[in-house]
């Protein structure tokens, strides 16, 4: 069984900052990559960032530049710094690990942006 717990949601100005963790547990010796999605109301859930385990990164075309995903290997942690946030980041923000070509989801951290 793998597990994800994120942290760091919470309610921001328009234009702040703030730093998502998820650490991850459980059956995750042949862990393949981290990342996260969201998914605002009444919206399809959106993919945001992931980081391979080779380190190499990827990110949805409206965050690069303002979010950046990184990871601590010895802690199975993956953080998403998210900065210049704007009323539209507002969502439910999941954090996702593929392990063995299957992918596990955690239960979400909010972040609301308010203008």
């Amino acid at each position: 069984q793998v597990q994800l717990v994120e942290s760091g949601g919470g309610l921001v100005q328009a234009g702040g900052s703030l730093r998502l963790s998820c650490v991850a547990s459980g059956n995750i010796f042949r862990t393949e990559s981290m990342g996260w999605s969201r998914q605002a109301p009444e919206k399809q859930r959106e993919f945001v960032a992931l980081i391979l385990n080779s380190g190499n990164t990827n990110y949805a075309d409206s965050m690069k530049g303002r979010f950046a995903i990184s990871r601590d290997s010895a802690k199975n942690t993956v953080y998403l710094q998210m900065n210049s946030l704007k009323p539209e980041d507002t969502a439910v923000y999941y954090c996702f690990i593929v392990v063995s070509d299957r992918q596990y989801w955690g239960q979400g951290t909010q972040v609301t942006v308010s203008s």
